[in-house]
């Protein structure tokens, strides 16, 4: 089957959570299928990314993703645009001449776009099945719910706005996958015509990579991976420290709390400061630093989705304290894979039991080790959204028609 696939990340290098998904489904579709890329990359691409991604896929191409700051008048506009803001400024000339021409040119079974940012270039093609993969409304509402004021009123109308222009391009995809069920049902509320076959098709880890790297624990270690530009991991980390750090520094007075991630010291300078907070910068292979660590802490209190970050730290081996929000979506069982806290003195109670106990913290990251190998091995989700695939896929046709950009 010939699909052409549409990203809004470039997938190399698989550096946070969306080009890891990327690039494991395009390894797991590579060997089944033949692959088109068009991508926005954020940056030039080296020549190891580029022979990667070649040896992936028949032909690919990236463009500079549109990027600019919503000015007053876009805002505005949007009073009467049936588009969001973001999507409008977002568009690309470049990309949908090339979505056209790939169409004619190579004439896909089906088209593939990953995330809503790639809907309007998917809908370019008409008499193909059009799949938009991993659909998340969750974030934008969250956003709402924890605004105040003007920022609150501003923030519903984007929420509504956007979950109009959602059931509006819905109908005309053949099937959505969402990471979550809880995504699925929000999804379910927000299509009141046509519904599109819904498939879950959570996140996932290549499990047997990470086993190979062995849980080493420093003690009174704990790391939380994840760069701060992602509202959700600043608010996370900001948590931490204001809340939860200096009850367990006071219970562990050597423990060491390590960042990871590119931050700007203007980021670092917002957040608490403290003894014993270190701060790793880019690392080339976070796996390798996580799996040196005692404990990943997760005090997640907004964003959508499932935890790329936790789904890694248990393939790794390294047991995970969690609040609720967190873990949301992962079919994990507090106490028998991971530990929950939803209050700061909670949160450090379960922090210091795993540290002040390293045969149990190690019973517990194998635990989790085994259930993330389970369900949560890529390939063992690949295959579902293949399935998907080959589902809605249809003959080619001679041609196809077109709409204009």
């Amino acid at each position: 089957m010939r699909i052409l696939i549409l990203s809004t990340w470039w997938p190399e290098p698989a550096d946070n959570g969306s080009r890891l998904r990327a690039m494991a489904i395009l390894r797991g579709l590579a060997t089944r299928h033949e692959l088109h890329l068009l991508a926005f990359s954020q940056g030039p691409a080296t020549a190891v990314q580029v022979n990667e991604i070649g040896r992936l896929c028949h032909s690919w191409q990236a463009f500079t993703r549109p990027e600019r700051l919503l000015t007053v008048r876009d805002r505005l506009g949007s009073l009467i645009s049936p588009r969001p803001a973001a999507v409008r400024v977002r568009w690309s000339k470049s990309l949908a001449q090339a979505v056209q021409e790939a169409v004619v040119r190579w004439q896909p079974d089906v088209v593939l776009a990953f995330q809503i940012d790639m809907a309007p270039y998917a809908l370019l093609a008409r008499n193909i099945p059009l799949v938009l993969e991993e659909l998340e409304l969750g974030l934008i509402l969250e956003d709402y719910q924890r605004r105040q004021g003007l920022r609150r009123l501003r923030s519903l109308l984007t929420a509504l706005q956007h979950r109009r222009y959602v059931s509006t391009i819905l109908p005309a995809f053949a099937a959505v996958t969402t990471v979550s069920e809880r995504e699925a049902v929000l999804i379910r509320q927000t299509t009141k015509s046509r519904t599109p076959l819904l498939v879950v098709v959570p996140n996932g880890v290549d499990a047997s990579v990470c086993a190979t790297y062995g849980y080493r624990p420093e003690p009174d270690t704990l790391i939380y991976p994840g760069a701060l530009s992602y509202s959700a991991n600043f608010d996370a980390v900001n948590y931490f420290l204001g809340q939860i750090w200096s009850l367990i520094r006071a219970r562990h007075p050597q423990a060491r709390f390590r960042i990871t991630g590119r931050t700007t010291a203007e980021q670092r300078a917002a957040l608490p400061n403290g003894p014993g907070i270190e701060y790793t910068g880019y690392v080339d292979d976070i796996r390798e630093v996580i799996a040196r660590h005692a404990v990943e802490v997760a005090p997640i209190r907004e964003g959508g989705g499932t935890r790329l970050k936790i789904l890694e730290a248990l393939a790794l081996g390294v047991p995970v304290v969690s609040t609720s929000k967190g873990a949301e979506g992962l079919a994990f069982i507090d106490g028998k894979h991971l530990l929950l806290a939803d209050t700061p003195m909670d949160f450090a109670r379960a922090t210091s039991r795993l540290l002040n106990n390293p045969p149990l913290a190690r019973w517990l990251g194998e635990a989790g080790q085994k259930a993330v190998a389970a369900h949560y091995d890529w390939r063992v989700i690949v295959p579902r959204l293949n399935d998907v695939l080959e589902e809605v896929a249809q003959p080619r046709k001679p041609r196809y028609d077109l709409v204009r950009a």
